[in-house]
């Protein structure tokens, strides 16, 4: 009795479509980039906020600093490091305390810092305790180089609606634009404004949570 012999070698159409599906998942594995997580510099409101650090982020050449807090801050998908130089303002006449700098290679470069800015309920008005913060941010983008770019995000909760959010975020960040250049001379061709409402909240298990609302700042 003959041993019957089966063909294991795929018919020629088939090896077509298998080399074909094996090029593009190798190609898709090479040239996917590699996604990392943003890391932004986080301030809270009434921090101390160091201009020569603004500059140092919004023009890429920034050191990671551990951000002083009362305790472990909560997993969000975007990485936030510590503020440089962020010690609670005091009524003490002693200078704040400087916090103390973590290796470069801990934490990395950060993008972008952001700046609890607040507003009027329901607007776009500047309340005077944010301009403390705001100051200082408009000295730091003056150290950078005349013709470097800053953008201005604004960012909300997620009350309301998408559109509501949206427009309200996009006004903000405006309003954080005209307040740094008729207060402090910087030029508008250098800042950039762009609302992006409930769409990157900070802690979106919270979406309401006051951290999302927000101002970033980001060289370019």
């Amino acid at each position: 009795m003959g041993i019957e012999k089966f063909n294991t070698t795929p018919k020629e159409p088939e090896m077509t479509r298998y080399l074909s599906t094996l090029a593009l998942a190798l190609a898709a594995a090479f040239l996917t980039p590699q996604v990392k997580a943003e890391k932004v510099i986080m301030y809270r409101e009434g921090q101390l906020v160091s201009p020569h650090d603004v500059a140092a982020v919004l023009g890429n050449g920034t050191r990671s600093i551990r951000l002083l807090d009362d305790g472990p801050a909560a997993a969000t998908p975007t990485k936030y490091v510590a503020a440089a130089a962020v010690a609670l303002a005091k009524t003490s006449a002693r200078p704040p305390a400087r916090a103390p700098a973590a290796p470069e290679d801990a934490n990395g470069d950060a993008s972008a810092l952001s700046l609890p800015v607040r507003f009027a309920f329901d607007s776009a008005e500047i309340v005077p305790a944010a301009r403390t913060q705001l100051d200082a941010l408009a000295e730091g983008i003056k150290l950078l180089a005349p013709n470097s770019i800053v953008t201005v995000e604004g960012h909300t909760d997620a009350v309301g609606s998408d559109a509501y959010n949206l427009d309200l975020s996009r006004n903000r960040a405006r309003a954080v634009r005209d307040y740094l250049v008729q207060r402090h001379g910087i030029d508008a061709a250098r800042l950039k404004t762009v609302g992006y409402g409930e769409a990157r909240l900070v802690e979106p298990a919270d979406p309401t949570a006051a951290v999302n609302r927000r101002v970033q700042f980001r060289g370019s």
